[in-house]
């Protein structure tokens, strides 16, 4: 089911929003909608993104499609990944690190400020619902939860900052099965510090992205382990 929306309506040749919406009434089943909509959304903007590293001078764009390889940096070949800082690796982290699980902590916390949320919902929709209703209150005690909630991430975060290996490690590991491979990767992690459930947001900001990527590239291409050996 996958390979079959991700051929028909995501990877083609000329892709279109409208053209796909227009398909909503007479071909996508509604059950599926979603899921292409955001495959959709997910492929086109990595396709933009991969496109300002190959903008770069030292950057060398794969010739067709080879499994694996998306450009060349100084003759070596990387696979660009386009990924978020994932909530299992968070929730990981927490669980090291000694912090409640964050939506029992959220439920404890809504039920200490008597705020009412729909608790046969599904945990997504009752975190949402709880965050924004905090939000909406905006008093000491809801600012205090959401703070904490966001320092404690920001911790986790800063820590991937200073030792990248220690996040590159655990997405290797923990790879789905449509991903398994050992190609040279290069992961792009997108993170929006104000609220990480919006950093999917980031993968459109191409004028935000694109003097971060070039700047990065300047500086990586300049690395003694970067270059091939002679």
């Amino acid at each position: 089911m996958d390979k079959h929306l991700v051929s028909r309506y995501v990877k083609i040749e000329s892709p279109s929003f409208e053209t796909l919406i227009s398909k909503f009434d007479t071909e996508i089943n509604e059950a599926v909608r979603g899921y292409v909509l955001n495959t959709w959304y997910d492929h086109w903007s990595s396709v933009l993104i991969e496109h300002i590293f190959k903008s770069h001078a030292d950057v060398l764009p794969s010739v067709g499609k080879v499994k694996g390889v998306d450009f060349f940096i100084n003759d070596i070949p990387f696979d660009l990944k386009v990924t978020y800082l994932p909530a299992e690796y968070i929730k990981d982290k927490r669980k090291e690190k000694g912090f409640p699980v964050e939506l029992t902590y959220l439920k404890k916390k809504a039920e200490e400020a008597k705020i009412a949320f729909d608790k046969k919902a599904k945990p997504s929709d009752i975190f949402y619902e709880i965050v924004e209703k905090m939000k909406d209150r905006n008093d000491k005690f809801c600012t205090s939860v959401l703070t904490t909630l966001k320092d404690e991430k920001l911790e986790i975060l800063k820590e991937v900052q200073d030792n990248p290996k220690m996040l590159a490690t655990w997405l290797y590991e923990n790879q789905g099965e449509m991903r398994f491979g050992s190609e040279n990767r290069l992961f792009l992690v997108l993170v929006d510090t104000d609220d990480f459930n919006s950093s999917w947001k980031l993968k459109r900001n191409l004028d935000l992205l694109k003097p971060t990527i070039l700047s990065y590239l300047d500086d990586f291409t300049k690395q003694e382990n970067c270059r091939p050996e002679s």
